[in-house]
Formats: C-alpha cells, sequence, structure tokens
C-alpha cells in the first residue's frame, strides 16, 4: 500500500483542493484521511456519511475541589499561565488559559487538585463515494492538535488493511500536525504557489521533511499569475534533487467547483486536465520509488 500525504508550508495553496481531485480520479482502492484538524473541510468536497463520532480527551486539566481547599493561594503562585483565577471568592481553572502542566496540583499542599482527562474535540470516521474518511474537529483553542492528528491516523490505517493507497490531507506549516502526518508515509505531495512567502516556507517544509524517510514530489497551483516565481520554483526543485510532477493553472472553475461542494476534477476544466496530467505523473513516480 502507498501512503501519501499531500501537504503545503502555508496556507490556502489549494493543498485541500488537490487532495479531493486527486482522491476523485483514483483507480485505486483508498482510504481517505484529513489530518488538518484545526481546519477539517476535506468532507465538504465529498459530502460523507457519517458512520461513527468518538470523544477526543486530549490533555489532563486540573480540577480545584473546594472542600479540600483552604484558600492558600499556593497554586496560582505556582502557575506561568496565569490559567488560575479567584472568582466568586474562589480559586478557579481558567480552561483556556491552561496548559495541562501540573504543576499546581504537585503545589498544592492540600491535595485538593486533581488532574482530569478533558474534551478537545471529535473524531469521526465516514463513508464517502470515495472510500471511507477518517477525520477530526479540534475544539476551539485545544492545543493538542498533533495528538489529534497521531489519533486520525491510527483510524485511518485500521481501514486501509488491504487497500493500495492512504491518501492524507495534512495541515499546512511545519509544527506538531505536520509532523505527525508525514510519519509513517511512504511520500509527500507539497503543493505550493508561486509567491515569495510559498517558496520561502516549501524550502522550510522540505527541511523538515527531509528528516522522514519519505519520497518528497512537489507541485504548483496557479503556477501562471507569477511566472518568473514559479521559474524560481523550478530551479530549487532543480538544485534539490526534488520531482516538479505537475503544474495547474489558475482556473476560476475551480472556486465554483468548491463552492458546489464536489472535486474539480468533476468539471471539465484547464485545472481538472492539469491535475490528471500531475496524477499520473505522481504515481507514475511513485511506482519507480
Amino acid at each position: 500500500m502507498i501512503r501519501l500525504a499531500v501537504i503545503s508550508g502555508k496556507g490556502g495553496t489549494g493543498k485541500t483542493m488537490v487532495t479531493a481531485a486527486l482522491a476523485d480520479i483514483s483507480r485505486k482502492t483508498q482510504v481517505l484521511a484529513d489530518c488538518d484538524v484545526d481546519a477539517s473541510n476535506l468532507e465538504l468536497l465529498f459530502a460523507p456519511r457519517r458512520i461513527s463520532t468518538e470523544p477526543f480527551m486530549g490533555l489532563e486539566v486540573p480540577r480545584i475541589d473546594p472542600e479540600y481547599c483552604r484558600d492558600c493561594g499556593i497554586c496560582a503562585d505556582r502557575c506561568r499561565f496565569g490559567a488560575i483565577v479567584r472568582r466568586d471568592d474562589a480559586w478557579q481553572i481558567d480552561a483556556m488559559h491552561c496548559e495541562g502542566c501540573g504543576a499546581c496540583a504537585h503545589a498544592c499542599p492540600m491535595g485538593a487538585i486533581t488532574m482530569e482527562p478533558r474534551v478537545c474535540g471529535e473524531i469521526y470516521t465516514s463513508e464517502t463515494e470515495r472510500g471511507r474518511l477518517a477525520h477530526a474537529r479540534l475544539n476551539p483553542g485545544a492545543g493538542t492538535s498533533g495528538l489529534l492528528v497521531h489519533e486520525v491516523k491510527k483510524r485511518a490505517n485500521r481501514m486501509a488493511d488491504g487497500c493500495d493507497l492512504l491518501l492524507v490531507d495534512g495541515p499546512p506549516g511545519i509544527g506538531c500536525p505536520l509532523i505527525s502526518t508525514i510519519s509513517g508515509m511512504d511520500a509527500v505531495l507539497i503543493v505550493t504557489e508561486p509567491s515569495i512567502s510559498a517558496l520561502h516556507d516549501l524550502k522550510r517544509l522540505v527541511t523538515v521533511c527531509r528528516r522522514f524517510d519519505v519520497d518528497i514530489f512537489v507541485a504548483v497551483n496557479r503556477f501562471d499569475l507569477a511566472e518568473q516565481i514559479t521559474q524560481e520554483i523550478q530551479a530549487y526543485c532543480d538544485a534539490e534533487g526534488l520531482t516538479v510532477v505537475g503544474r495547474i493553472p489558475f482556473d476560476p472553475l475551480v472556486v465554483q467547483a468548491v463552492r458546489n461542494n464536489r472535486p474539480v476534477t468533476r468539471m471539465d476544466s484547464p485545472a481538472a486536465k492539469a491535475i490528471g496530467e500531475l496524477s499520473e505523473n505522481l504515481f507514475s513516480e511513485l511506482r519507480r520509488a
């Protein structure tokens, strides 16, 4: 089975659009996973039928038992995040500021603070016409996105047993969610665009990916909007030994397809044709790898 993650160095490059299009035209038995848990929207393009929903338990958070609290304030003094506040003449936990470090529970001389699991989101499995989908939704303010990505991948890998392809829509950037996404993958497709910031972030992303045993491929979306920078991206990839498997032109029909909640490959458009060629090039390279 091929494990492929579609990622980007910055948001807005068209990563999810490309992922959905690749899934739509794939002739393989496949499982999809949306690991962009902070803004999970791959499901919007496939109208999935929900199979299961389960809570995601993130890092533990403290709870102050007023029966045992003696109002000494030591916990507030020890908290470096300002998460223990005075309300209604009692010490309480501000969950939005708490990092779950447990220092307050360790410092409390009365044992009035205990660490308890907190629901930080939900994990879903769904059925789509292009295969099963593992995805999730992280609660606003929750900071355990890397752990949630790991849980999504666990479910996707279980469903992918016997399949030809595990196709992952990854998060933008180079942080913990990205690292959790590409761990265990066979290859990554980096979707970039012709802008100075995108080229800068492409270089950072390649540096991170090279710390993992993955094959790296590049696609340039909206390449014709700034062809000079596209040439700079190509020159960088040539110098680094990276294969550019496709260039996708700017195409207003992409926006129309997204607004209609469907992959662009279901429309007769220049972008759809380019993604078809990209798919052929990409999987040809993967078969040789």
